[in-house]
């Protein structure tokens, strides 16, 4: 079964007007929690990660909380290292907490679920160089760029969605006036 089944099949990819987290609007939303309600899916996605990665020699996987935690540990698993998570900190932006180390040269793999903007991926790099890890790797479920972002090191993604967002105030649904839900947390 290839990646973009596993999410049809969990009922994972929703069609309507949603605002995402970046703020943009689309008319596609990638529901990470359905298709990890399956842990077979979850494996075999992450394996498609751990493979792509696996002569990197990563010492540790890092992930933004709260699917990427799932996800850095999956990972974490297949390649035989560690997995650390990075959270909300009061300023708003991913730090490591809770004992999570990452010791300097530390050679760092960081995951995500949906790839749109890539802000919380770049908030985790961050926090990662902060602690002087490496970052080798970006690993996603999902890519839904509209143009790949430059993270300095290599993206690999499992499924490449073609899913076009738009910034609020240019949003064509919402001129449609086609109603406005915000997925997630409920």
């Amino acid at each position: 079964m290839n990646t973009e089944e596993m999410f049809r099949k969990s009922g994972a990819i929703l069609d309507g007007h949603f605002i995402l987290t970046s703020g943009r609007h689309s008319s596609v939303y990638w529901e990470k929690f359905k298709v990890m309600q399956y842990p077979q899916y979850v494996q075999q996605l992450c394996g498609m990660i751990a493979e792509n990665f696996r002569k990197e020699s990563i010492d540790l996987v890092a992930g933004p909380t709260t699917a990427g935690i799932i996800l850095a540990f999956e990972v974490a698993r297949q390649l035989g290292t560690r997995a650390v998570y990075a959270e909300k900190a009061e300023n708003k932006t991913f730090a490591f907490k809770r004992g999570a180390a990452i010791n300097p040269g530390d050679r760092v793999l960081v995951v995500d679920d949906v790839l749109t903007t890539g802000g919380s991926i770049r908030e985790v790099i961050a926090a990662v160089k902060e602690r002087k890890g490496i970052v080798i790797g970006v690993g996603v479920l999902v890519d839904r760029t509209e143009q790949k972002p430059d993270f300095g090191a290599p993206l690999f993604g499992c499924h490449r969605a073609e899913a076009v967002s738009y910034p609020a105030d240019k949003c064509p649904l919402c001129a449609a006036k086609i109603p406005l839900v915000k997925p997630g947390g409920s």
